[in-house]
């Protein structure tokens, strides 16, 4: 069973989240010749505060 675990800063809609595991979905079913049923996603959000780039909080940016 395939899994794949996304992580963003910040927040997304339910709108956007199920636009991404559409299609995430579908390349990983595509390229592995796995059923979609197979597939499990994890979407992380993370709080910008608990995210740094560059040495500086993503909150601070």
């Amino acid at each position: 069973m395939p899994y794949v675990n996304i992580r963003v800063a910040g927040k997304l809609d339910r709108k956007q989240k199920k636009k991404i595991v559409k299609g995430v979905t579908k390349v990983i079913a595509d390229e592995t010749g796995k059923p979609k049923e197979s597939i499990l996603i994890f979407v992380d959000e993370s709080c910008r505060e608990n995210v740094a780039t560059g040495g500086t909080l993503l909150a601070d940016k």
